[in-house]
């Protein structure tokens, strides 16, 4: 499945957007899809999760309350409220099927990934 994150762009500090993750090819239907971020300098790390067909969601505990993950039949959402700049980063969404829920967080368990979209929140 190929992958497309969608949505980024410049916000100010305490502003929203709402990121959008695409698979061409297949549908998402027995996937898991991941959200992960990168900031510069530093390592990509864990956002949220939704498994497609339940539509169970995880989340980083730092993020819980501003972030949320959902999905339509074809699209998978990240909500993002309340921004901080230390929210900036560019934002992937991966997806799996065989991965298990214990290594949701972990970017290795997925096997597919979109490209990335830039969010920039300005002070």
């Amino acid at each position: 499945v190929q992958l497309q994150a969608s949505g980024g762009g410049l916000v100010q500090a305490g502003g929203s957007l709402r990121l959008s993750c695409a698979a061409s090819g297949q549908t998402f239907s027995n996937y898991v899809v991941g959200w992960f971020r990168q900031a510069p300098g530093k390592g990509r790390e864990f956002v949220a999760a939704i498994r497609w067909n339940s539509r169970h969601t995880y989340y980083a505990d730092s993020l819980k309350g501003r972030f949320t993950t959902s999905r339509d039949s074809a699209l998978v959402y990240l909500q993002m409220n309340s921004l901080k700049p230390e929210d900036t980063a560019v934002y992937y969404c991966a997806a799996s099927r065989t991965i298990i829920v214990s290594s949701y967080m972990n970017e290795n368990g997925y096997g597919y990934w979109g490209q990335g979209t830039q969010v920039t929140v300005s002070s």
